[in-house]
Formats: C-alpha cells, sequence, structure tokens
C-alpha cells in the first residue's frame, strides 16, 4: 500500500469517527428535512388557493401547525395528568374488584387452566406498586425535558430555514458528490421527497381513521377521556407495532379502574382496530407511500433505537422511506445493475478486437506476406 492510500484510509476512518460524534445531530437534521418536506406540501397547496407569496403561505402554515400543536396538548395532558392520580387512589379498589373477578373465574374453569389464574392473581394484587414504580420512572424520564425542549427548538428553527431558502442548502448538498453524478443525485433527491410527501400523506390518513375509530369504540364502552385516548392513539400511529401497543396503555388503565371486563373490552377494541390498520387502510394508502416490508420495519425500529434512542424509533419509518430510495436507485440501479453489463461490453469487445485480429491475420494478403517473409 502507497502512501496516498494509507492517508486515504486514516482520513476516512476519521471521517466516519466524527459523523458518529455527531449522530445525533445528523439525525435532528433529517428531522427538519423531513418536516420541511411535509409543510411544503401545505405551503404548495395554500399557494394554489390564491397566496401569492411563498413567505406568506409558509408563515400561514406555520401558524396553523402551532395552534394545532397547542390544541393538542391541552386536550391530552391536562386531562391525563388529573385522571392519573386520580386512577392511583382507585387502582387498590379495582385489584380487589378483579381478585373477585378471578376467585369467580377460578371456581368455574377447567382445572389445568386455575394455575395460570393464579398467576393473574398475583400479578393484579402487586398492580400499585408496578404503576408507583413506572410513574416514578416516567417522572424521572421527563424531569430533564429541558434537553427535549432545546432539540424541539433547534429542530423547529433549521425547518423554517430550509423552508424559506432551500435552494443553497440543496447546492451544498449536491457539492458533496462528484460533479459527473451530481444531476443524478439531484433526481435521486426528488425522488425521496416525492416519497416522503406520500408517506407522510398515507400516515395522516391512518391517523385520522384511527383517531375517529377509537374515539367512537371508546365513547360506546364508557371510557373516561374518549377524545384524549383517541388523539393519543391517532399520533402513536407515527410509530408502527410499538404504537398500538403503547396508546391503548392508559385507557385500559382507566377501563379497569370502572371494571375489569372493561378493560378486556378496550384491548380486543384496539386489537380490531389495529387489524383494520394492517389489513384495510394500509393496503389503500399503498399507492401513495413506499412499499415497506413488515420485517423490514421492524428491523429499522430496532437499530434506529439502539443507535439513536426513543428519537431513532420516532424516526424510524421515513429514515426507511429515504434509504430505501438511495439503496434501490444508487446501489441496485447505477451499481449492481450495470456490474454485468459493463464486463460484458468490455468482453464483447475484447472479443470483437480478437475476432479482427483473426479476420486479419486470416486474410488472403496477410497469408501471402507471411509466407513470402517466411521464404
Amino acid at each position: 500500500m502507497n502512501f496516498s492510500s494509507f492517508a486515504g484510509a486514516i482520513a476516512l476512518i476519521i471521517a466516519l469517527y466524527i459523523l458518529w460524534q455527531i449522530r445525533f445531530i445528523i439525525l435532528l437534521t433529517f428531522a427538519s428535512v423531513a418536516l420541511a418536506t411535509a409543510i411544503n406540501y401545505l405551503v404548495r397547496y395554500l399557494m394554489r388557493l390564491g397566496v401569492k407569496k411563498r413567505n406568506t403561505a409558509i408563515f400561514l402554515s406555520l401558524m396553523l401547525l402551532f395552534l394545532i400543536f397547542v390544541g393538542f396538548i391541552l386536550l391530552i395532558f391536562p386531562p391525563f395528568i388529573d385522571q392519573v392520580q386520580r386512577s392511583l387512589y382507585l387502582l387498590p379498589e379495582a385489584v380487589d374488584k378483579i381478585a373477585v373477578w378471578l376467585t369467580w373465574l377460578q371456581a368455574r374453569v377447567p382445572k389445568q387452566l386455575v394455575g395460570e389464574i393464579q398467576k393473574i392473581e398475583n400479578i393484579t394484587r402487586n398492580l400499585p406498586t408496578f404503576a408507583t414504580q413506572f410513574l416514578g420512572n416516567f417522572y424521572e424520564i421527563f424531569s430533564g425535558s429541558l434537553g427535549a425542549v432545546i432539540n424541539m427548538l433547534l429542530v423547529g428553527v433549521v425547518t423554517i430555514m430550509l423552508l424559506i431558502t432551500p435552494h443553497p442548502y440543496l447546492r451544498l448538498f449536491l457539492a458533496f458528490f462528484p460533479s459527473f453524478y451530481r444531476r443524478r443525485a439531484a433526481k435521486i433527491i426528488k425522488k425521496c421527497e416525492q416519497a416522503l410527501g406520500g408517506w407522510t400523506k398515507g400516515i395522516l390518513f391512518n391517523m385520522f381513521v384511527i383517531s375517529v375509530l377509537s374515539w367512537l369504540g371508546l365513547s360506546i364502552l364508557g371510557v373516561q377521556l374518549p377524545l384524549a385516548n383517541a388523539l393519543l392513539a391517532g399520533l402513536l400511529t407515527f410509530i408502527p407495532n410499538l404504537g398500538a401497543v403503547l396508546s391503548c396503555i392508559p385507557p385500559v388503565i382507566l377501563a379497569l379502574v370502572d371494571a375489569p371486563w372493561k378493560a378486556l373490552a378496550v384491548l380486543v377494541l384496539y386489537f380490531l382496530i389495529q387489524q383494520t390498520e394492517t389489513n384495510v387502510l394500509t393496503p389503500l394508502v399503498m399507492k401513495q407511500q413506499v412499499s415497506l416490508l413488515p420485517a423490514v420495519t421492524l428491523l429499522a425500529q430496532a437499530t434506529f433505537a439502539i443507535f439513536f434512542g426513543f428519537i431513532g424509533l420516532f424516526l424510524a419509518l421515513p429514515l426507511t422511506v429515504v434509504s430505501q430510495v438511495w439503496i434501490e436507485e444508487v446501489l441496485i440501479k447505477d451499481i449492481l445493475s450495470n456490474w454485468g453489463k459493463k464486463s460484458d461490453r468490455s468482453g464483447s469487445k475484447q472479443a470483437s478486437t480478437t475476432q479482427t485480429k483473426i479476420s486479419k491475420s486470416s486474410s488472403p494478403t496477410v497469408i501471402k506476406s507471411e509466407i513470402g517473409g517466411a521464404s
């Protein structure tokens, strides 16, 4: 290995190390890009409605999203905090109700299931302890919320900058590619924008439908705070697979305070809603989205959660959408699909050259000259 190759390898290792150290900043930058892409669709829609200046459309879009965010916070957090505090006082009473119900059930089920019911009874008796520990950890997690607020502000500021002047940042990003590949990279970025836009439309549609279905089901069952729980279920749809599990915890706890059967009914309701999303909603909106395999989605969530924590889990799906476009366009189309073609072209060219030489060497003139030279 010569000195230039050695220096290039060292420079690559240093660059990878620096990127790893600033991986969280890169992730926040991607969040800003994804958010700016989504808001840009709203900006274009307002401009089609008659807003002439882009800056005015950006301002109206941001104000609308800010009002929605504030209304969402006011609808969810104050009622939940009050209800959780009251539920903690009523939880021992709910546990006693479950114990009575399990005792009644134990006398009417086969003997093989008695041991399983006793295990459930032991778990329910420890529910107050589990709830206290969970809430203690919950408040510990959110005690350092200042860092999260600062990160949200950073993402918001960068998003606004990208919305106002996107072209300089696009030119800066394309400058990192070789000159012969910049036009191709610009086309891939356009495809990423279309994929993110289609995925955003699809996920917003899913969130709306799931919120409505959850609100109707919880209202029929008589669970407290049906609107707040429905909005939370719609929001957590953004996190596939795990979001459905997390969203059913608050309504199950609230239903458990009233009656054990109601908690079981809430679990059945959320299971049916999840199946509706998987088998009905997702195929309907798949035309607007990038097709992602369920196993790939789950593995991407686990990978990004390990490397980036909760924000990686939250952004796993848009990251996977963009990564899939780049892998498909660069690795598959530009490299792997042309690999055999290049060798075939070079092989056919070499064969053609050899054939030409053979033809020339076989011509009468060449043969005659060779015979004359030999004689």
